[in-house]
């Protein structure tokens, strides 16, 4: 089955954050907490203290200086330019404040739906999952769609049941590879894992299910994370200096962010080395 018969949805590159063409969404629309590595305790709603009358972050050279892990951490996937430009066609909640509880509730569903695509659009580089290809596409039509929704709309979309379809296709898809190359069969997973503080430095990483893992502060130095599968896992803090994480499925630029990498730290092509890794 060849992806190039079909649309092309996955320009992975162009879903990427352009603070310029959005109204500083994620610094007000968002809660922030200190515990976090955010400047101060805030309210969804409240602007930031750093947020400048340009939409701008007035600190933002001095974030990696100031600790301030969770401003260098987050990564809207592109929600907030495509809200702020698109959904309300340039219309910003300064100048219009009757726009602005309905703004930030949109930019909400629409960070979700923004990393759905990110998978779905990953999934299709998937090549063992080919025979998912067509359900891949049409699931991300659908979602490429509701992003392009008016702002009630949006609000009317059913995200709790879109949701659920497209992360379980994810996961027939993540079991399917899985188990293609795992000596023993994969079964469902009962809950999330917790290696909060562990050294993982000698188990065995490859292709294991870590969705909703709790990985802080984890220490996988060197560990090969070849076809596992990271949806939703919290890396904050984890040791991934010199982990393999090319062959790793649905690992998005957030969680990469959130972690503690190095030059040799294997990535693929479809993320970004963060800045302040040694």
């Amino acid at each position: 089955m060849e992806i190039a018969a079909k649309p092309n949805y996955s320009k992975r590159n162009e879903r990427k954050p352009e603070c310029e063409k959005c109204f500083g969404l994620c610094c007000i629309a968002l809660y922030f907490s200190i515990h976090d590595g955010f400047p101060a305790d805030k309210n969804a709603g409240t602007p930031c203290l750093h947020l400048d009358e340009n939409f701008r972050c007035s600190v933002h050279k001095k974030l990696d200086i100031m600790g301030l892990r969770g401003c260098t951490a987050y990564d809207c996937l592109g929600a907030g330019q495509q809200v702020s430009q698109v959904t309300f066609a340039g219309r910003d909640w300064k100048r219009e404040p009757q726009t602005a509880d309905l703004m930030f509730e949109v930019f909400s569903i629409m960070r979700q739906l923004y990393e759905m695509c990110w998978y779905l659009n990953e999934a299709l580089q998937i090549k063992s999952a080919e025979i998912f290809h067509d359900e891949i596409f049409d699931a991300l039509l659908e979602t490429e769609n509701a992003t392009q929704l008016p702002p009630h709309s949006l609000m009317e979309f059913n995200l709790s049941e879109h949701g659920t379809k497209i992360y379980a296709l994810l996961e027939q898809i993540s079991n399917l590879v899985r188990n293609k190359y795992s000596h023993t069969e994969i079964n469902k997973p009962k809950k999330p894992k917790d290696y909060f503080g562990k050294d993982l430095r000698k188990k065995d990483m490859k292709y294991a299910d870590l969705r909703g893992a709790c990985l802080i502060a984890a220490n996988l130095e060197g560990v090969d994370l070849t076809g596992a599968d990271l949806t939703g896992a919290d890396l904050r803090d984890s040791n991934l200096k010199g982990a393999n994480l090319s062959e790793s499925i649905f690992l998005t630029q957030f969680q990469i962010n959130a972690a503690r990498g190095s030059s040799d730290t294997r990535l693929s092509s479809s993320l970004l080395r963060p800045r302040h890794w040694i």
